[in-house]
């Protein structure tokens, strides 16, 4: 298995759930982090928690591209050796009242920011041929739910975008690793005007311990795929 000790980790969506579990994890086993997360607030929190200097602490907002052009100016120099992406929005409405702003936000921050973030990280893993970038599309970007038009086409088109970059990168040692997460207690759903079962879910802590996992993957073989779904709700 890989070691994760002094691997330079890019943590985006480090304050929501399941990022702030697996900031815990990462740091434990001795990885370089940097977090970068909307709230400026959670981001301070965190580090101070996790004894990360204000260096490793980025502020960013995918939904506005100017502060999305200064956070990749910021990571563009560093070379990471991976990059985990537990950031998205996730706005659930049946299609009559889905507005088109809601579909171009879904879009844009679950699909055209990773989009660039990952254009702007792959040079550095690209002149090693090594690294790891880990998506968390959830279980709506394999399987669609009613009322989820929005969520589910931006995290397929994020499956779809990200499988067609493994393409390109065939001749190199960089893998990439799709998380199918499905129903997570996390505040994700503080947001969300739906009746379900919190309580039933997985646990943040035990999702945050599934991707540690996958940064250490072995470097003979790759994990293209994990889905972990609820025990009592399977829906693949």
């Amino acid at each position: 298995m890989e070691q994760l000790k002094n691997k330079n980790i890019l943590i985006l969506g480090a304050t929501g759930g399941i990022g702030a579990n697996l900031l815990k994890l990462l740091t434990n086993s001795g990885a370089t982090v940097w977090m970068a997360g909307r709230s400026q607030a959670k981001l301070q929190t965190l580090s101070l928690e996790n004894k990360i200097p204000n260096e490793r602490v980025l502020q960013v907002d995918l939904a506005d591209a100017n502060a999305l052009h200064l956070f990749i100016e910021k990571i563009q120099p560093i070379s990471f050796d991976i990059f985990i992406n537990a950031a998205g929005i996730g706005i659930i409405k049946p299609l009559e009242q889905l507005a088109v702003s809601e579909m171009q936000l879904s879009f844009q921050v679950n699909v055209l920011s990773i989009f660039e973030i990952v254009k702007s990280i792959l040079p550095k893993m690209i002149e090693v041929k090594k690294g790891l970038i880990i998506n968390i599309p959830g279980i709506l970007g394999k399987t669609p739910m009613s009322g989820a038009a929005a969520y589910c086409s931006s995290k397929y088109a994020l499956v779809g975008m990200m499988q067609s970059i493994r393409e390109e990168l065939k001749r190199t040692e960089i893998r990439i690793t799709q998380v199918y997460l499905g129903g997570v207690d996390s505040p994700f759903w503080d947001t969300i005007n739906l009746r379900v079962q919190r309580e039933k879910m997985i646990q943040a802590e035990e999702a945050a311990k599934s991707i540690w996992f996958l940064c250490q993957q072995p470097t003979s073989g790759v994990v293209s795929e994990m889905v972990l779904q609820p025990f009592n709700h399977q829906v693949i």
